[in-house]
Formats: structure tokens, sequence, C-alpha cells
């Protein structure tokens, strides 16, 4: 980037690099973020009426002006922080032409279009690769780019039902997650691809076309559960609260609350039983096999014994124990948590239309810096094309 000062720790460690995102809603903004928030340059380029997550409300983050003033959905603000915005008509030739010189001079450009639109808007990975050699060009689809259902479209409750996933969350029924983990997981993936391209750039001196889906995102994580089926053949069920293949590892109801425990070793098993006062090689319970085989009725057996005091008695028992242990915490018990926050899971940002924000903070530290992310300072969720005049003025003075 021509108009970037050498770049500082503080600034992150893609403090060199510029992004043009062409995405939108959540695995593509979820990407990009990443990226800004390691220091890298963002320019979020969106339609006139805006992502469509800065409509998904409420909730809403607004001004005292309420519907009246400028709001947007608190999910945009959740995928778009360390980014400026700029609003471009794709079909419009002029702005076509600005995003070419954007493109001519950025180091990634991401995209999670349908198959195909790219190549409509004359920009195709060889259009692209033409303009700027260097390019790594980073796509997510629905269910990949190519292959038999390549060309359909991508909302992450379906591939978390058609990856898997929720075939084996729940208790009674399948289940969907809490987030949209199928979208983010192709956004991780795809931030990890990405910086990956970059660092081969440095070899080669090119740029490739780095692509994901929503699809990979779910299938990439199936872990154990995938092995169950590929190699040993067995079918993966809905898996409740507890450990598929570890017992007692899942929550346990006290005489007042819950704990979860998590003992994945015979010695973890032993400790555990000693604190309850239960016998550790009772015939049901030798060994981890014998447990999981009857898991139902070791919960039983546990809840019995727990059910003589409160969850903050045995938190503390089983800490100091060494058997792992913790509570079931609310979204808002965790944001106030002071382990939460010695991590800087919990970002602080001053918007300039709703003021000061807390947001959700990175899952990076580097170094002994106290701060989430790769950089110091992180800059708001933008306003729609809030920076749009800043960016032309760059690109004419460049």
């Amino acid at each position: 980037m021509s108009d970037a000062d050498p770049p500082t720790p503080a600034a992150g460690p893609l403090a060199d690099i510029l992004v043009v995102d062409l995405t939108r809603a959540l695995s593509g903004p979820h990407a990009a973020m990443l990226l800004g928030d390691l220091g890298a340059r963002v320019i979020k380029v969106e339609a006139a009426a805006g992502d469509d997550t800065r409509a998904w409300g409420p909730p809403w983050a607004e001004t005292a002006a309420g519907a009246d003033g400028p709001r947007d959905s608190t999910y945009f603000l959740s995928a778009n922080r360390n980014k400026e915005s700029i609003v471009l008509d794709l079909k419009d030739a002029d702005d076509h032409a600005l995003l070419v010189r954007l493109i001519e001079r950025a180091d990634v450009l991401l995209e999670n279009f349908r198959a195909g639109v790219m190549d409509r808007l004359g920009l195709g990975a060889e259009a692209l690769h033409a303009l700027n050699p260097g390019l790594v060009v980073g796509s997510i689809t629905g269910f990949g780019h190519d292959g038999p259902e390549g060309q359909r479209g991508g909302y992450d409750q379906i591939a978390q039902g058609e990856g898997g996933l929720m075939s084996i969350t729940g208790v009674d029924a399948p289940t969907k997650m809490g987030v949209p983990i199928a979208d983010l997981l192709a956004g991780l993936h795809l931030a990890y691809g990405v910086a990956a391209a970059l660092h081969e750039r440095g070899r080669t001196g090119r740029g490739r076309v780095v692509r994901t889906s929503l699809l990979a995102g779910a299938v990439g994580v199936h872990a154990f559960q995938g092995t169950r089926w590929t190699v040993a053949g067995e079918v993966p069920g809905l898996s409740g609260s507890h450990h598929p293949a570890i017992a007692p590892y899942g929550p346990f109801t006290t005489g007042e609350g819950t704990i979860q425990v998590a003992a994945a070793s015979e010695g973890l098993w032993r400790r555990f039983a000693e604190v309850l006062g239960l016998d550790p090689d009772e015939p049901r319970f030798a060994t981890n096999t014998d447990r999981v085989g009857h898991r139902d009725e070791l919960v039983v057996a546990a809840e019995a014994a727990l059910a003589a005091h409160p969850a903050e008695h045995w938190l503390e028992r089983l800490h100091a124990a060494g058997v792992p242990v913790g509570r079931l915490r609310s979204i808002d018990e965790v944001y106030s948590w002071e382990q939460t926050l010695s991590q800087g899971l919990l970002l602080q940002v001053d918007h300039p239309a709703f003021g000061r924000l807390s947001l959700p903070g990175s899952a990076l530290r580097f170094d002994e810096q106290p701060y989430s992310g790769g950089r110091e300072h992180h800059r708001p969720p933008p306003l729609l094309d809030e920076h749009g005049a800043a960016i032309r003025a760059w690109l004419d003075d460049d």
C-alpha cells in the first residue's frame, strides 16, 4: 500500500495488505473482519441499500432519533469492524471502473457471490489476474464452486442440515447451533487460506484463488464424528450435551445449579468418584467403555451425590482435586467475567453515530500485547458509504 507508513507491531502483521471486500451477509464479512483484525486495510464495497445484515434487526444500534436517525443491526456490527465502506453499483460503468482501480492496487479480493456471478461481471479469476497478477482471490460459495450442486445458494441453516451438523446436535430432535456456525467456519477457513496464499506470494510473486464453502466449513469440523462413519462404519446420532465417547463428560445437576465435568482419563475419573463418594471400580463404571455403556446410570448415581450441595461447593471441591469443572454461563455473564476481559475479548470502539460500543474481540493475541487481534486500535463498523469520498480521493491522488 503506497499510502501507508512502515508497519509497526501495534499496527498488526497484515498492516501492509489492502483487502477489497465484495462480500455480504456473514461468511465473507467475517473473513474480511479477521484480516482487518490482523491490521489489513479492508475496503468494504456495498450496494446502495447496504449489506443485507444492516437491516437484520432488531436489536438495533441507533441514535437518540431512533428509527428516524441512522441505525444498523447489532448483527451487522458483529462482523464488520476494522473496515471502510464505499457504495458502488457494479453494473454502472463508472463504478465498475472504480472497482477495477481498487483491484489493481489490492493484495486480496474477497467475494461470496453464487458461482458464475464474478464471470458475468467480467471479473473472473483470469480477468482478475490479468489486472493484478499478485492478487489473492478468496471465494466462498454455499456448496462449492463446482460439482453437481455448485449453483445452489448458500444459507447457514441449510448448510448445517445438509452438512450433517444438525444430525449430531440436540437431544430429542436435530438442532441447529445457536450461532451460524457454517458461515463462521467458512469465513475462518477463508481467512487462513488467504493468509497462506499471501505467504506463498512472497516466494512466487503471483496470487492464487482460495475457495471454500459453507458445506466445506461444516464437513471440515466433523472430527471424530466423521471417522466414526468413515473408519468404523457407525452412523453418529444426536449426542446431546454429554460426550459420545467419554464419561463422565458433560453437565450434571447439583443441589442448586448445574456444573460441567470433563473427566477425560482414568485418573480424572477416579478423582471425580472420590470427591463424590462413588466406587471407581464398581463394575458398571470401572473403565471408560463401561461408563459410556452405562452413561445414564452414571449420571443418576453422580447427581444423587451432587444433590447434597449447591454448585459452588462442588466447583470448589472438584477444582481442588484437579478435575476439570466449570459453570454454565449466559452470554451476559461471559462478557462480565474477569477472565474474558483479561484476554481482550471485549473491544471498545467509538462509532461516529452510535457513540461508545462494546464488541466481541478477536480470538488471537500476539507476544505479550494485552489486546486481542494484531492491531492495538480497532475501527468501529462503518456507516454505509462513510469512506466513499475519501477512497475516491485516495485513488485520484495515488
